[in-house]
């Protein structure tokens, strides 16, 4: 028995030390910040493993754009930081690290539209090893969905992009739809204390540089929006998965459930985001839009969640133009999932979303 011990703690030491290894050399090579003057940011950059996404006002010049990188030590990019470009398309960079041997190519976009308000999840991006889900208009790509696929891709669990939990499906209520479902993360979750990992989508970026070590914190919940949503509106179907667990262990007569929620909330210096620790519970927020009463139904059925404003709040008509709200829209196959805690199999189906808002004159 002892013997076993020891093989699986050496085992579980390579493969540790393995990824630190392997995250190291990628890092040498990352761009860490990026910037435009603040007349033209509307909100922070999301950065991703090889992405950024910048975020200016409508109307906004982006073809005389220069960002600036702040990138690893050492490290240098090209085309140079602060060099003007034509954001009408996305720009290509490549970040080499400080030995010249590891390069990164990082797709720089600049958005320069409203929100989305109306979700269909018939399109993803092309080419990658998980389902990137996106809105466009016309040929452009105006938003990208987040999703702890990256976070689960580091189990070494999933083989296909169907074997994440946030995927596409063509049996929706129109044509394909988005499906989540709560997975195991299998030894190696179960090594790090998460068992499951339950699908989710939402508004925002998914930081999974800390996904293993401040999980709540690496969900960054909400973009920009100039107007004052009443409601969110929809469908959905839903099947709980056979046996319940919390740390991993089953609990008798308890049963899983989806969450679909919406929020809005003031973006300050200090409280740029809100993340899965306090999307509920922090002074900036202003309303929240949940279901109630989730059920399971093997039929498509109708949500229309209303915005309720928090007692005391209301809405500055200056900021609200000024893009210094946010609002997330938030899908998981678990209700408690960002604890893992769910049932594995626990099946969200969503489609034909529209995020209903009006003017504040």
């Amino acid at each position: 028995m002892k013997a076993k011990h020891v093989i699986l703690y050496f085992l579980v030491s390579i493969i540790i030390s393995s990824c630190i290894r392997d995250e190291a050399l990628n890092a040498e090579a990352d761009i860490l910040s990026c910037t435009l003057p603040k007349a033209v940011m509307t909100t922070s950059p999301i950065i991703n493993n090889n992405s950024v996404t910048l975020f200016v006002g409508p109307g906004t010049d982006v073809s005389t754009l220069a960002p600036e990188f702040t990138l690893t030590p050492g490290a240098t990019i090209s085309p140079l930081s602060g060099t003007v470009h034509d954001f009408n398309l996305p720009q290509k960079y490549t970040v080499t690290a400080a030995d010249g041997v590891w390069r990164k190519t990082y797709t720089v976009s600049v958005i320069d539209t409203e929100l989305a308000t109306n979700y269909n999840f018939e399109d993803t991006l092309g080419g990658k090893k998980y389902y990137i889900f996106v809105e466009r208009q016309g040929d452009k790509v105006i938003m990208e969905w987040a999703s702890g696929n990256a976070g689960y891709a580091m189990t070494g669990v999933p083989k296909t992009a169907d074997d994440y939990p946030t995927f596409q499906i063509a049996d929706g209520k129109e044509g394909k739809c988005l499906s989540l479902v709560t997975r195991s993360t299998g030894f190696f979750g179960q090594l790090m204390g998460m068992p499951i990992a339950a699908g989710n989508l939402f508004i925002g970026s998914f930081d999974v540089n800390n996904a293993m070590s401040y999980p709540l914190q690496a969900t960054k919940f909400g973009l920009p929006f100039r107007y004052v949503p009443t409601y969110l509106a929809g469908y959905y179907k839903y099947k709980t998965g056979d046996k319940f667990t919390e740390e991993g262990k089953p609990i008798d007569g308890k049963h899983d459930i989806c969450d679909i929620y919406a929020i809005m909330y003031e973006t300050s210096e200090s409280v740029p985001t809100l993340d899965g620790s306090n999307a509920f519970t922090s002074p900036n927020l202003v309303s929240i839009a949940r279901i109630e009463n989730a059920k399971e139904t093997d039929e498509w059925t109708y949500f229309k969640l209303p915005f309720i404003t928090r007692p005391g709040k209301f809405i500055d008509k200056e900021k609200l133009r000024d893009g210094k709200y946010n609002v997330a829209i938030v899908f998981t196959s678990s209700l408690e999932g960002a604890y893992f805690n769910g049932a594995i199999g626990s099946t969200l189906l969503i489609d034909e979303v529209e995020l209903v808002y009006h003017t504040e004159n």
